[in-house]
């Protein structure tokens, strides 16, 4: 998001400074302002400046998010932090769909800052913190999936990049599970336009469900590769002990499903303009192309045909 949002705020003439620690990809926009620091514990390099707006793209512990908010807030006029559609506490089975007022997670137990556990629900208290510290004037985004170039989770990527790559190729069924993403440069210029509006609230963001096999699909015909989809039950994939979400990006179980299902008319009436699924995927695969240390997840190669050997339509 962090790169995204550097080249939406550019191309609109904003005048740009980078909080970092300069690990990682510390070239990046040369001649734009980079301040070196630590938001774990450093914060010292924010000393006495002043900004329109500070956008948090990497908040995820409730009191370093804190502690940046109220390091900003006597000097920051607005606050945008980037949270999760994981906020969302799913009920089993969820037939409609998520609004910004559902339930979120809870953190258990109350104080735990473990991620793997209370990913959502430590999101939730950072949006809170940040509200608390800046109270009206925070905008708290929810997206989805985050597809595109650069994406450094390559969960989206390891779909086009298997299209690509042609042969049989596994998916998880049923076809008509609904799934949302959501191009990252969509997001960027969108946050920025409401940045400049001076929007705040809490809103989900992404693009109309579709069935995965529609992504699926849309994968194969613009890579080119002459893949052929094998669809396989969902109880084989649960049996096999494959990982959603990261073995099987784009996809979860049906008593998770929901998580994929959330209501974006609130960040429609606000703007928020959805590219075509098709230049998301051509995008990426021309990324991939270019840059071939770029990230895959996914499952691995020889796994995938082992899976595929062992699988028989007739068992579910």
């Amino acid at each position: 998001m962090g790169r995204h949002i550097v080249e939406a705020a550019r191309a609109r003439g904003h005048d740009l400074t980078l909080f970092h620690r300069g690990l990682s990809n510390p070239g990046a926009f040369p001649d734009v302002e980079h301040v070196r620091g630590d938001r774990e514990g450093d914060l010292s390099g924010l000393a006495g400046r002043s900004w329109d707006a500070a956008v948090d793209t990497s908040g995820y512990l409730p009191r370093v998010v804190r502690a940046s908010a109220r390091r900003l807030a006597g000097q920051a006029g607005h606050y945008t932090f980037i949270s999760s559609g994981a906020v969302y506490a799913v009920p089993v089975d969820v037939d409609g769909f998520l609004i910004e007022e559902s339930p979120c997670w809870q953190v258990e137990p109350p104080g735990s800052e473990d991620l793997a556990r209370n990913y959502g629900a430590l999101k939730v208290l950072c949006e809170r913190a940040a509200e608390e510290e800046l109270p009206g004037r925070t905008l708290a985004v929810r997206p989805s999936l985050v597809a595109g170039p650069f994406d450094p989770t390559g969960r989206f990527t390891y779909w086009v990049r298997r299209f690509a790559g042609g042969g049989f190729v596994l998916a998880p069924g049923p076809p008509d599970r609904l799934v949302q993403l959501l191009d990252a440069r969509d997001l960027a210029a969108w946050v920025v336009e409401m940045i400049e509006l001076g929007q705040t609230g809490v809103y989900n963001a992404a693009a109309p469900p579709v069935p995965l096999e529609f992504v699926l699909e849309s994968c194969r015909a613009e890579s080119g590769g002459g893949a052929q989809v094998v669809w396989v039950g969902e109880e084989f994939v649960l049996r096999h002990g494959l990982v959603p979400f990261s073995e099987l990006p784009l996809w979860l179980p049906r008593r998770e499903a929901g998580l994929l299902r959330m209501d974006t008319a609130r960040a429609a009436a606000a703007g928020l303009r959805i590219r075509p699924l098709a230049e998301t995927i051509r995008d990426t695969l021309a990324w991939t192309r270019r840059d071939p240390r770029a990230p895959v997840a996914g499952l691995d190669p020889d796994k995938e045909n082992h899976l595929l050997l062992s699988w028989n339509p007739s068992r579910t």
